[in-house]
């Protein structure tokens, strides 16, 4: 094929990317597009088993780095790059150099199609929230033929860009299993209502491919204290959690419309 579809994910933490997106990054493998992974820290703050010692940022960071490096190939992920970001600072970090660093993958990969956060991090997280800022600006930049940025690849114009977002019911499920998704920033909580339906522009069917979801998120120990439950669960609760990704089409330059997708590649095929 000439033109190869490519999918590149643009994300904050190593597990973003199987807890996330897994079931799009494994679908969209298994059908022959090329999926790439951009993870902007190692998760180097991520330890959350209280009755344990923490090993600390650095030994913490090359322990949730190998995860990650584990979980790829049960995805089928191409590709996976780091931006080298402290875990929990990412909101901090020099926009310039943060956008620079995303274009230079943009354009080394050149993907037609683009996943990252929605602006609201999923859950109020502020690395979530930085990297959409960041991926979405990236976008942007990457098909500037001005902007400069290491590599010193020509520009590359991005089809389609969308936010991985998440319905009630997808939070539902995911505390049902793994527990409150709230978190509290600058003294206050953050609490995810998530996207009504009508805002939900386009649905991945991803339930085919549970289980090498559940074989990737496997390889993220360190951040399954409720490991044994999720491994006990059966195949219907498997499926509710893994099965059905939403989106919100941020842009795209082949396709428009009420109507909901039910692929990232529709308009380009």
């Amino acid at each position: 094929m000439a033109n190869p579809l490519k999918l590149m994910c643009v994300l904050a933490h190593p597990d973003d990317e199987s807890l996330g997106v897994g079931g799009t990054i494994a679908r969209y493998s298994a059908e022959g597009v090329e999926t790439y992974l951009v993870t902007a820290t190692k998760g180097e703050r991520g330890w959350p088993f209280k009755e344990e010692p923490n090993p600390g940022p650095a030994t913490l960071g090359r322990i949730r780095m190998a995860e990650l490096l584990g979980a790829a190939p049960a995805l089928g992920l191409r590709d996976v790059s780091f931006l080298d970001y402290m875990d929990g600072e990412l909101d901090q970090a020099d926009p310039a150099q943060a956008i620079s660093k995303i274009v230079g993958h943009l354009r080394r990969v050149r993907p037609q199609v683009v996943v990252t956060f929605g602006p609201d991090g999923g859950y109020g997280h502020p690395d979530h929230i930085a990297i959409c800022q960041f991926t979405t600006a990236a976008v942007v930049c990457a098909a500037d033929d001005s902007f400069t940025a290491a590599g010193g690849q020509p520009a590359h114009r991005v089809a389609k860009l969308y936010y991985r977002v998440f319905t009630a019911e997808e939070f539902a499920n995911y505390e049902s299993v793994f527990g409150d998704t709230s978190t509290v920033v600058d003294d206050q909580e953050r609490r995810a209502p998530g996207w009504p339906e009508w805002a939900i522009t386009t649905r991945i069917a991803t339930a085919d491919h549970w289980r090498r979801v559940w074989e990737a998120v496997a390889c993220h120990q360190t951040q399954l204290p409720t490991y044994a439950a999720l491994e006990a669960l059966p195949e219907e609760r498997h499926r509710a959690l893994w099965g059905n990704q939403a989106y919100y089409r941020a842009f795209s330059t082949v396709n428009g419309g009420r109507q909901r997708e039910s692929d990232l590649f529709e308009g380009l095929r």
